[in-house]
């Protein structure tokens, strides 16, 4: 199984914490776990918290050696980190694990060196000052999660599940992803690219949400969807789908089509051996041509090399 071995640096952010275990603990491959998830600490036992709960680590970091991904969650403080989790996080770089953080965990990443020179993102409330502290790193307060090769961050919260989610499609593809999401009832995979800040993250006063009108169009995903056909099934005007689309999902309504649709034929390259026309045209996409345009704009991959690529991912995880 891939390992992840989750960092949690006093005083540690609970939610933030049980991130990974919620995520990868619900991955499965075939009916086999995916992931092999374990947590530690600088120093095992209790370990301080911000809240009322008591959080006990009984493992050491000895426990990253050999780990596939370390995951540095989210931490009260952002000052002096331990200097024994900088350099376990160094020795697992050099290692070739893959390291992310979670929300305030960025700044431990950033104290061992592995942001300089590349991109990241952390809450978009301490983004500033990872920005002043860290000048060498590229920060971005306005997204979701930034994968930049082997190193990985997010915001904070709910924006840990969409990196966690990330990661498992990274590893195991769409299907096994988007099968986690469902069965976590998380919202559905989410890009890093996404806002952080939405303007309207609960339901107007008046109960009228999208939410209806975004499953009617996920069933309908290879029929030529309009905004004009959304708006007559929410039954509002093109002007006001458009506004509470950015509230609730932060893109407009034809970005989320153009989302969804590549979320589908990605499922469809990984679980079926339909010709590429065939998974065009059922995930909405048109043409074999354009297919690839946006599967390679979003992947880097061609259709069949991401095909390729996930088949050889599902035959390792079952040995």
């Amino acid at each position: 199984m891939h390992r992840v071995v989750v960092v949690a640096v006093p005083p540690v952010i609970i939610f933030d914490l049980s991130i990974p275990e919620l995520v990868f603990g619900e991955a499965y491959v075939n009916g086999r776990p995916g992931y092999e998830v374990v947590v530690c600490t600088a120093d095992p036992g209790a370990v301080p918290s911000i809240g009322a709960l008591q959080v006990v680590v009984p493992l050491g970091l000895d426990e990253i050696r050999g780990a596939d991904t370390v995951i540095v969650t989210g931490t009260g403080s952002r000052e002096e980190t331990d200097p024994r989790v900088l350099t376990a996080l160094l020795e697992a770089v050099e290692a070739g694990a893959r390291v992310a953080s979670i929300c305030s965990g960025a700044f431990v990443l950033a104290q061992a060196g592995l942001l300089d020179g590349r991109r990241a993102t952390t809450h978009w409330v301490q983004a500033p000052e990872l920005a002043r502290r860290f000048p060498a790193v590229t920060v971005h307060p306005d997204v979701l999660y930034v994968d930049d090769g082997p190193i990985l961050t997010s915001a904070g919260v709910t924006a840990g599940i969409d990196l966690c989610l990330h990661l498992v499609r990274t590893d195991y593809g769409a299907a096994v992803a988007n099968a986690v999401a469902r069965l976590a009832v998380f919202a559905p995979v989410r890009p890093g690219g996404q806002a952080q800040f939405i303007a309207s993250p609960l339901p107007p006063e008046d109960g009228v949400s999208l939410a209806a009108t975004r499953s009617w169009a996920l069933e309908r995903l290879d029929q030529p969807l309009t905004r004009q056909d959304l708006a007559r099934h929410a039954r509002t005007s093109i002007r006001t789908l458009t506004r509470r689309f950015r509230e609730e999902t932060s893109i407009s309504p034809l970005q989320w089509l153009l989302v969804q649709r590549i979320e589908r034929a990605r499922e469809l390259l990984e679980t079926t051996a339909l010709p590429l026309d065939q998974v065009a045209k059922r995930s909405g996409l048109g043409t074999a041509d354009s297919l690839r345009q946006h599967l390679r704009r979003r992947t880097g991959l061609t259709p069949s090399a991401y095909r390729a690529a996930f088949t050889r991912s599902v035959a390792s995880a079952n040995g």
